[in-house]
């Protein structure tokens, strides 16, 4: 013990009557939508302070009231609940006003406006402005400024606004006030707005009239990047329902047709954006269907009309799906020109980055340029979008236009917005990061099991994880193998094998189901997984996610870890644990780390020390595109076959080598006992044939 401890040991008061404070984590975090940034309610002389003359009541606000704090994404508390009553608009103000697209009574001045955007580090720019906007640039004004300007809407500052300001129907309202959504997020603030509000309350002077009304009459296109678990699901869901409500008429036929398009990378992904659709429309008339294998799209002769009884066709309003699936019932030629998916005027890529990859890209790009519509609305979203998709978005979007102008004549080209909250492709700094060297394959497994047991805790891995949490391995065989290992860690008492569980692609559509659900119940605390539920799957619980494996990119480690801490839930930790191959691949990682610690204020700690980020080598870029595709290599069937002796130094196993040794040898000759039992059947099979025929 350390003697200075020992000596003043009886100094120190004791508290054995007391217990100690309860850790803060996701689990027991509080069920709220808060901003990511902190903001001040601007006053209407410009000065940063709450303004008292917008509150609905006269009763002074006592300090407990003033100072409720409530969670901050980014580590800092703010008091939503005075900013949202602070900026909501009076009654008597907007009792009978129309949003004819003048000034509302509770409108924000330009420079209030701009205040409150640059609080909440939102930035909008219009990308494609040179092409709609009038040819006027005034002095010391750079060509790149009249190309691509700051656009500043009027924000929503509560979701009671939508009704009075954007024409959001009652039920829609209900729907959104009973799941209790009061504050939107940052993306929230402005998606909302421009996908579904007046836009003309922010284009720039100089645009042309003809542009203002291609704006009204049919939107823009958006492209949108957001921070993980700040609520882009119900920034593109709620104006997609509404315009749908809006456009569809009391005696339109009960069959739907389809009017948008959702695509998500993974079938876990698709099934929890249904789940939110169905909940804001509920008691709306509007269907929203996931895609699955066995269905087949509706054929607008047919389907639509009467009904084919034999083989019942998708209807709905809405359709979730993943490229891949879609595209395959698009295939071929003559049925995709039967298909009622020609009056799709609005579609949608979540995670667009991953849709845009390589990967989905091919898929994805055909099931776009399938829809006919003229008037197609596209929006783009994700935590991490790199310039070369949103010129491929651009690229996409100019190419499709030209190309139908050329069939149908001049088609007028739609405004292209990109939203930015924070800063792109960095995390969430209310996560704790940890970086711990493990040196081998056995020191990460020896670590994940300090992690795990609460008596094995180490200074160096730092405190035991609270379940539940994720582990994100490379490779399908690697999870499976961590599996097994980790299968009797958990004791019986405590659930035993139950407790543990791993996901992955390779398993069935039911089985992938079952875990999702047990998991989101509690029944799982442990789930092991590849990076399958790395980007979008919200889990509001969950308290650390473990890098096993270290993510092949950036952009793979910002959505990795953001499966924890999620709407503003504090006590988040990601561990990622590196062995010595380990270090070559670790830069991208370490930046990221470091992102996130200066932006919260910390720069030491467990998680990115400078000596270790100036140590670590920086990777080429063909290298980075290698490990981006193929991970490392030692890991998987290609690195097997290149260099047998890493791979056996990446296998997932505690027994020693002589034990394996034994054990491969008992298999062997398990093996060779077979080979012979065959070969002695198949010869007495050929000597019986000789005398075939004989009695």
């Amino acid at each position: 013990m350390d003697s200075l401890r020992l000596l003043s040991r009886s100094a120190r008061p004791t508290n054995h009557g007391t217990k100690s404070a309860k850790q803060s984590t996701p689990s027991n975090g509080q069920h709220a939508q808060p901003q990511l940034f902190p903001a001040v309610s601007p006053s209407r002389d410009g000065q940063a302070a709450a303004s008292k003359k917008r509150k609905r009541s006269h009763k002074a606000p006592t300090t407990a009231d003033a100072h409720t704090p409530e969670p901050g994404l980014f580590g800092v508390r703010a008091n939503l609940e005075s900013l949202a009553i602070a900026h909501a608009p009076a009654v008597e103000d907007v009792a009978g006003s129309k949003t004819d697209g003048k000034r509302m009574p509770d409108d924000l001045s330009s420079d209030e406006v701009r205040a409150l955007l640059k609080q909440h580090k939102l930035k909008i720019t219009w990308l494609n402005a040179g092409a709609l906007q009038k040819k006027r640039k005034g002095k010391g004004e750079s060509k790149a400024k009249m190309e691509k300007p700051q656009l500043y809407p009027q924000p929503l500052r509560s979701f009671h606004e939508l009704a009075d300001r954007h024409a959001l129907a009652s039920r829609i309202a209900i729907n959104i006030r009973d799941h209790g959504y009061n504050t939107p997020t940052e993306v929230q603030m402005v998606a909302l707005p421009l996908l579904m509000g007046r836009p003309d309350s922010y284009l720039p002077a100089a645009t042309d009239a003809d542009a203002q009304q291609t704006l009204i009459a049919g939107g823009a296109d958006l492209l949108s990047v957001a921070p993980t678990g700040s609520g882009k699901t119900l920034a593109f869901m709620i104006p997609l329902i509404s315009k749908i409500v809006q456009e569809k008429s009391e005696d339109e036929k009960t069959a739907p047709v389809t009017s948008a398009i959702v695509l998500a990378p993974t079938k876990e992904l698709t099934s929890q954006i249904v789940n939110e659709g169905r909940k804001l429309a509920n008691g709306t008339r509007i269907r929203i269907t996931q895609l699955r294998k066995g269905m087949r799209l509706p054929f607008a002769e047919t389907d639509l009309a009467s009904g084919d009884t034999e083989q019942p066709a998708v209807k709905a309003d809405i359709i979730v799906s993943t490229p891949g699936l879609l595209y395959s019932m698009l295939d071929d030629e003559e049925n995709a020109k039967k298909t009622s998916l020609h009056g799709v005027r609005y579609l949608v890529l979540d995670e667009a980055d991953v849709l845009l990859d390589p990967l989905f890209r091919d898929q994805t790009l055909r099931v776009w340029n399938r829809l006919s519509d003229p008037g197609l609305r596209v929006s783009l979203w994700s935590a991490t979008m790199g310039s070369n998709i949103e010129e491929l978005a651009r690229s996409a979007i100019q190419a499709r236009r030209q190309r139908l102008s050329a069939q149908h004549g001049d088609v007028p080209e739609a405004p292209l917005i990109r939203l930015v909250v924070g800063l792109k492709d960095s995390v969430v700094p209310n996560i704790e990061h940890r970086l711990v060297y493990a040196a081998t394959e056995q020191g990460k497994l020896m670590g994940l099991r300090q992690l795990l047991h609460p008596a094995a805790a180490s200074k160096d891995v730092g405190a035991p994880l609270l379940p539940p949490f994720l582990v994100f391995t490379q490779t399908i065989e690697r999870a499976v193998a961590l599996h097994s290992e980790l299968l009797y860690d958990i004791p019986a008492e405590a659930g035993g094998i139950g407790r543990i569980a791993v996901l992955h692609s390779d398993l069935t559509d039911i089985a992938r189901d079952n875990v999702m659900t047990r998991f989101r119940k509690g029944e799982i605390w442990i789930l092991i997984t590849t990076d399958l539920l790395s980007r979008g799957v919200d889990f509001r619980g969950v308290n650390g996610v473990v890098n096993y494996d270290i993510p092949t990119s950036s952009a793979a480690y910002v959505h990795r870890v953001g499966r924890t801490g999620r709407a503003g839930r504090e006590g988040g930790v990601a561990v990622t644990l590196y062995s010595k191959e380990d270090i070559p691949y670790l830069k991208h990682v370490a930046n990221v780390v470091a992102m996130a610690q200066k932006h919260n204020g910390t720069s030491d700690g467990g998680g990115m020390q400078q000596w270790l980020l100036d140590a670590l080598p920086t990777l080429s870029k063909p290298d980075k595109l290698k490990l981006k595709k193929r991970g490392i290599e030692s890991r998987t069937s290609r690195g097997k076959e290149a260099d047998p002796k890493s791979a056996r130094r990446a296998r997932i196993s505690s027994k020693s080598g002589f034990d394996r040794k034994l054990e491969n040898n008992r298999q062997g000759a398990i093996l060779g006992s077979k080979r012979r039992k065959q070969a002695e059947d198949a010869s007495e099979a050929e000597g019986d044939s000789e005398f075939e025929g004989f009695d």
